[in-house]
């Protein structure tokens, strides 16, 4: 067993998709077993059913009694971001000053900038997988498996002996780890994430009079078009200003595809099917690493 291990207790608020994919691949993981960490959590979602189907998904504890919920060592928020941000204050109140925060949220400026407000401990992270199933029951240790999460820290909280030990703990789960700011997170992943979203939704109501007479192609391109507007509404609202600048900048390309097209620029097209042939290549050979 690790020797007195910075962080021996974590508690999971929100047990969806994300938060327990997270919680059985941290728990799957040799540091974790070695360490004998107590994984507890709530969701205010649950039925009586839910309660103890849980407890075979690999949560050790579902506790009701916010006191000792937010007692834990480390608390991962995992519930749509706006509730997370809410939850804040109420953390605050409730949990020991050397509790650490975290969230898995999708957005990130607005959550820290409400944890420095309130003075908490706070490293946000994103993992980045997902599906557009949602719930506890479609959750899976192998979600994460490779996966990159993007760590957030404005307070140079993962140099102390929590946040190195979470990262050894997302590392020994499989995941690999990348940090940068919250505001550098939410530009980013307004093109590389929100931006497909919205695309792949926009394209299949686009074409919805003609979606039978589609095939394989169009399925693969239309995949994200079946995530649920309760967990996008969140992020739209958090993220708004670098989505809709993504959107502009996006349409602004289009009306030169369409030029080109129009007026059969074939070196540029070709040009544009070669680069991204490449990266396209580039991404294939990120995702066997």
């Amino acid at each position: 067993m690790t020797k007195h291990p910075p962080i021996k207790s974590i508690s999971f608020i929100g047990l969806g998709l994300i938060g327990m994919s997270l919680l059985r691949a941290i728990k799957c993981s040799p540091l974790a077993i070695e360490s004998d960490i107590l994984f507890q959590g709530f969701d205010p979602h649950f039925t009586d059913s839910d309660r103890k189907r849980i407890i075979e998904f690999g949560l050790d504890l579902f506790i009701e009694d916010k006191k000792k919920l937010y007692s834990a060592d480390l608390i991962i928020l995992s519930a749509p971001v706006e509730v997370n941000i809410a939850l804040l204050a109420e953390i605050k109140q409730l949990a020991p000053p050397s509790t650490l925060v975290s969230d898995v949220s999708s957005t990130k400026s607005l959550i820290a900038r409400k944890a420095k407000e309130l003075g908490l401990p706070f490293i946000g992270m994103h993992p980045m997988a997902g599906k557009e199933q949602q719930g506890y029951r479609e959750s899976h240790e192998e979600l994460l498996q490779g996966r990159r999460v993007i760590l957030c820290d404005n307070k140079s909280l993962l140099a102390d002996k929590k946040g190195t030990f979470l990262i050894e703990l997302l590392h020994s789960a499989g995941c690999t780890t990348l940090c940068m700011t919250p505001d550098e997170h939410d530009r980013i992943i307004a093109k590389i994430s929100h931006l497909p979203q919205l695309l792949s939704t926009l394209l299949v109501a686009y074409c919805g009079d003609s979606i039978s007479k589609s095939g394989p192609g169009f399925a693969t391109f239309a995949r994200l078009a079946g995530s649920s507007w309760q967990v996008w509404r969140d992020i739209i609202s958090t993220n708004s200003d670098n989505i809709a600048e993504e959107l502009e900048r996006f349409s602004t390309e289009l009306t030169l595809l369409s030029s080109e097209i129009r007026h059969h620029d074939f070196n540029q097209l070709e040009s544009r099917f070669n680069d991204a042939n490449r990266l396209y290549q580039t991404l294939k050979e990120m995702d066997l690493q």
